[in-house]
């Protein structure tokens, strides 16, 4: 089975709502499914089937999340250093074409979130970068045309 990188602070996240599927989600549709039981026919009974096709979306995040938690490799980020980019590493980029400094720290698949600056270590950008120094620049093909970056600062916190 393949690990699945991800930070401390993903593992947990990916715990928590593991727990809120378990001891608050699962219980609530089992209490809907009851009660749409309850109004009689099933066959024409659209509280019923709209609970059981929640149960199942339900239950297959369940598993979901339990095989990846389970393959989960917690990289402690603290604990890496060095002076190329890597997972976990805060990278400040340099944008060339718009000449606008971002940072992004390359994180797990399940805790990307571009509007935070998490970006996916399977991201084409984050791809790029790593193996990559301070000064290095990455050219990066994208449907709006090649786009090039400088890297100027990584940092591991």
């Amino acid at each position: 089975m393949q690990k699945v990188h991800m930070t401390p602070e993903g593992f947990k996240a990916l715990e928590d709502e593991l727990k809120n599927l378990k001891f608050v989600e699962r219980p609530a549709i089992v209490n809907a499914i009851s009660d749409a039981r309850a109004l009689g026919d099933l066959s024409e009974n659209a509280e019923y089937h709209s609970a059981k096709d929640k149960q199942g979306l339900i239950e297959g995040r369940i598993r979901e999340l339990e095989s990846k938690l389970s393959r989960a490799e917690i990289i402690d980020i603290k604990k890496l250093g060095g002076t190329g980019v890597k997972f976990g590493a805060t990278v400040t980029v340099f944008e060339e074409s718009t000449d606008e400094e971002t940072t992004y720290k390359i994180v797990g698949a399940d805790e990307a979130n571009i509007k935070k600056k998490l970006l996916s270590v399977e991201a084409p950008l984050a791809r790029a970068l790593i193996g990559k120094n301070v000064g290095d620049e990455v050219k990066l093909q994208t449907p709006s045309g090649e786009k090039e970056y400088e890297i100027v600062k990584i940092e591991y916190i």
